[in-house]
């Protein structure tokens, strides 16, 4: 008999958005003609930019000339793109990352879970930020990081770092040793940021435990305050202490194209079981060229097409179109007397359920009586009870309808 691994035994239930599809298509099942928004999983809606668009039917038209044809390319990442990368989004804001740094894959959600790849199992201290993104929480589940989830819904083994109003939504410095820490700015799904003096602190922290700091900067495009910081590298020490993953996801559109990077400084190290020094650089490269054949050469050219003046232009303009979106989901629930958060630097909005509703009530709530989906808080942690997710990733006519409709109810009643 075929043993499997007893760690996925522990996972609480299904993954918290195929739980939100299954709801939603039930309710559509005994609802057809309900006018469904959805606002809840974060997939784009806009088309393709432009200038990705020719760069992507360029590169198609390059593999069907024997000249110019591609087989397998390097597992890390074409040069021309890695170059771009390094240059555009870290030496430009003063990070000096260099393009032997930078693996391209094609998704941060995929990196942020298989980096654990290389860290040994069980032997860690892990802090992840909650309420957080629940691919952080499950991956080590499944890695056997932790042991079975606790009355609370905590899983044993795991720090949790609460983020709540009174911490800005800004995890604490934990008061004892970590080795592993798992931070996302902007936050998903709170919509917040980590301002640069904390991120300081946590760096010194890291630096003086000798953690390594799991950066997720998915949403760094989103950040129009000029004094937040986009990338962990802005901060110095922090090439010794953090690895930063990005994607092209929510900053272009590559939600079905597939394109992200995940930066490891040679100069991070960590160590072996007799306390030797070993290149955190050298372990992702080996994991990488053994277990991934690269992204697609056209994919890459595409994603290039962002760091061309003619890309990046259209790619901000269509972050501006999602912010707007944003602007109104925050402004409508302001004007219906709920408190939220986020939607400024980011494309998600944080709403507090009112009164004692718990987030799946007001899944509820909002599916039946309003036809709008979101995302409950608690399933992004413990600390997400009593918080709802929405996203700015629809059209302007239909974020417009969601917030008409949920302006003209009667909040006061519940």
């Amino acid at each position: 008999m075929a043993r499997i691994n007893q760690n996925y035994i522990k996972l609480q239930g299904r993954y918290l958005f195929s739980d939100i599809g299954k709801r939603t298509r039930e309710f559509i099942a005994a609802n057809p003609d309900a006018p469904i928004i959805k606002l809840g999983i974060g997939d784009t809606t806009q088309p393709l930019p432009p200038a990705i668009i020719a760069a992507l039917k360029e590169a198609v038209d390059e593999m069907a000339d024997p000249s110019s044809y591609k087989g397998y390319g390097p597992e890390q990442g074409y040069d021309f793109l890695r170059e771009a990368i390094a240059t555009s989004d870290f030496q430009a804001r003063g990070a000096d990352i260099q393009p032997d740094e930078i693996l391209v894959s094609d998704g941060s959600k995929c990196d942020t879970g298989n980096i654990l790849d290389i860290f040994a199992q069980g032997a860690n201290k892990i802090a992840i930020s909650d309420p957080s993104y629940p691919v952080y929480v499950d991956t080590n589940v499944m890695a056997g990081n932790t042991g079975p989830v606790m009355e609370n819904g905590q899983y044993e083994g795991l720090v949790y770092l609460p983020c709540n109003p009174d911490n800005e939504w800004t995890p604490a410095i934990p008061d004892e040793h970590v080795d592993l820490i798992y931070l996302v700015s902007p936050n998903n799904p709170t919509g917040t940021t980590i301002n640069r003096a904390r991120l300081q602190e946590w760096v010194a922290y890291a630096l003086e435990n000798h953690a390594i700091i799991f950066f997720d900067a998915a949403y760094e495009r989103y950040i129009t305050d000029p004094d937040l910081p986009h990338s962990i590298y802005e901060i110095d020490g922090a090439k010794e202490c953090a690895i930063e993953f990005r994607s092209f996801s929510k900053t272009a559109g590559f939600t079905g194209v597939r394109c992200a990077f995940t930066v490891v400084p040679k100069t991070l190290m960590g160590t072996d079981e007799d306390d030797n020094s070993v290149s955190i650089n050298d372990l992702w490269t080996r994991r990488m060229t053994t277990k991934f054949n690269g992204v697609s050469y056209p994919v890459q050219k595409a994603a290039a097409a962002v760091y061309t003046p003619e890309g990046a232009a259209q790619v901000d303009e269509v972050i501006q179109y999602y912010l707007a979106n944003a602007k109104t989901i925050r402004k409508g629930f302001q004007e219906a007397g709920l408190t939220c958060y986020g939607g400024m630097n980011s494309p998600y909005i944080w709403v507090k359920t009112p009164g004692s509703m718990t987030s799946w009530d007001f899944f509820d709530l909002m599916l039946n009586q309003l036809n709008i989906v979101g995302t409950p808080g608690s399933g992004f942690g413990p600390s997400g009870e009593g918080y709802f997710r929405f996203t700015a990733f629809n059209t302007q006519e239909k974020t417009e309808e969601a917030i008409a409709r949920i302006t003209s109810f009667d909040w006061a009643s519940m």
